[in-house]
Formats: C-alpha cells, sequence, structure tokens
C-alpha cells in the first residue's frame, strides 16, 4: 500500500489533485448554474438552502481547496491534495463500517470509462467481507435527457458496479458504458430493488447522479466528486451525503489504482 506521503505525491504527480485538467472557466459556470437550480447540475439534489454563486464558490474553496477569489476566472483549478487525503480516510472509514455489519450495498458509476476499476475493486471487496452487492433493475431501460434529446439507455452491471450502456450497445460488459451525470439511474435501481422486496442498499457508493440521487432519498451515500461538480459537495455540506471526495474523475484508469490500495487497507478490506 502506498503511504500517505506517497500517495499525496502521486495524486500531485497524476494531476488527480493540485493543478488538475479540469478549466476554471468551466467550474465557475457550473457554480452558476447550480445556483440558477439547473437541473443539469443539481443532478438530483433538491437544495435545502438557497446558494447563491459567491456561497458556492466559497463552500467550494473549503471543501476542495480551489480559489475562493471570484476575480480568478480563468487557466486550471486547483484541488488540494490534503482536501483529498481527508476526504478518502473518511470514505475508507464509511467502506470498513459497513463491511463490519455485513450490510448492502449498491454501487454505481456515470464514469464508467475511468473508475470502473476503482469500483469493481470495491464491489469484489465488500463482497468478500459478507456484503450483497446489490444489481436491481438489471437491464431495464432509463429515459435520460442529453443535449440531443431523450435518449433510452440500459441499465447494466460490470463487476457488480452498475452503469449505463448507450441504445444500441452490445450485451452487458461488451463496452465501458456511457458518461452520465443523470440520477435517474439510482432512482430506477432503488425502485426496483424498493418493488422486488428485495433489501435497499445500507450505503450507496459512485459519483454523479448516483450518489445525489441516493443521498436526496435518505439513502447514505459516499462517493468521488471533480471540483465542477458542485452538488455532492453541497449535498456533503446539508448532510445528504455522507463524504464527497475532491479529486480529477477523468484521468487514466490506472491512475487510481494506488487510492484503491490505499482505500481498501485503511478499511481493512485488503485481499
Amino acid at each position: 500500500m502506498p503511504t500517505r506521503s506517497a500517495l499525496h505525491a502521486h495524486l500531485l504527480t497524476t494531476r488527480l489533485a493540485g493543478a488538475i485538467a479540469t478549466p476554471r472557466e468551466r467550474s465557475l459556470s457550473r457554480y452558476r448554474m447550480f445556483a440558477a437550480r439547473d437541473p443539469r447540475v443539481l443532478i438530483g439534489l433538491e437544495p435545502k438552502s438557497d446558494w447563491c454563486f459567491a456561497d458556492l464558490l466559497r463552500l467550494m474553496g473549503q471543501k476542495c481547496g480551489v480559489s475562493a477569489d471570484p476575480k480568478h476566472t480563468s487557466g486550471h483549478d486547483v484541488i488540494d491534495p490534503d482536501r483529498t487525503l481527508v476526504a478518502l480516510d473518511a470514505f475508507a472509514d464509511r467502506l470498513a463500517t459497513v463491511a463490519a455489519t455485513g450490510a448492502p450495498v449498491l454501487i454505481g458509476t456515470g464514469h464508467p470509462h475511468r473508475l470502473l476499476d476503482f469500483y469493481a475493486a470495491l464491489a469484489a471487496a465488500l463482497s468478500a467481507a459478507g456484503c450483497g452487492v446489490l444489481t436491481p433493475a438489471q437491464g431495464q431501460s432509463v429515459d435520460i435527457t442529453t443535449r440531443f434529446g431523450v435518449r433510452t439507455y440500459r441499465l447494466d452491471y460490470v463487476q457488480g458496479v452498475a452503469m449505463v450502456h448507450e441504445p444500441g450497445a452490445r450485451a452487458a460488459g461488451s463496452e465501458p458504458g456511457a458518461h452520465t451525470h443523470s440520477p435517474l439511474p439510482v432512482r430506477t435501481a432503488l425502485a426496483a430493488a424498493a418493488d422486488s422486496g428485495g433489501p435497499l442498499p445500507a450505503l450507496v457508493i459512485g459519483d454523479h447522479g448516483w450518489v445525489c440521487g441516493a443521498g436526496q432519498l435518505g439513502i447514505e451515500a459516499i462517493g468521488l466528486a471533480d471540483s465542477d461538480d458542485p452538488a455532492l459537495f453541497v449535498g456533503e455540506a446539508e448532510g445528504r451525503v455522507s463524504v464527497a471526495v475532491p479529486l480529477d474523475d477523468t484521468v487514466r484508469s490506472d491512475y487510481y489504482r494506488p487510492l484503491t490500495r490505499y482505500v481498501l487497507n485503511r478499511a481493512c478490506l485488503s485481499q
């Protein structure tokens, strides 16, 4: 397992934290969209408070380490690696707690191209610890509004990780799935679990709408979030997301492997 200092250096070297690839302009635009309650940025969260742009910028500075100066309007965003490490510790501690009780979990991602391996390792470790890794609504259709209009996707599970596949995609697992911020997949999965009388997850693990959609419904959720995804950090501030880990969620998939080892070791789930 990487030491904490080694992981800190890895975060900076791979730009998972530090100066990340996310443009400052995009982050500021999405903070304004969130303040205007644009559902594309709320991703399933219904904020309890009226978050103005200034409040969001201040919060993101506290949670991620981005510049809280509104006059800083261009260049790359910055995530403080120390904040990432603190959040990873909290993330691992929640995994340890759910593993100790053997409670069921639901894992899903809107970033399968980058994060499938990270989540699949968590699914395998939690399953080995006795947790049920749920797969409700396998194969069901989900209608998601995109910039091209409403498109019908298929909810699939790959190595215990939920994702949606493009219309016309081949069999589940044949390609890594579609990128989406929508909360509709997690709502579909949770509704199917409830309708079947099966267990509901004690914890939802993921990103984007998977975390915010679950948290909004009162189910504990933890996940990863980039600096241009304020919804997860607002959810954490308002008590509906347990842990939001700030990092760049679009780097090479192998760059997340040291994080996987660190989290599983801290949670005593290393296999």
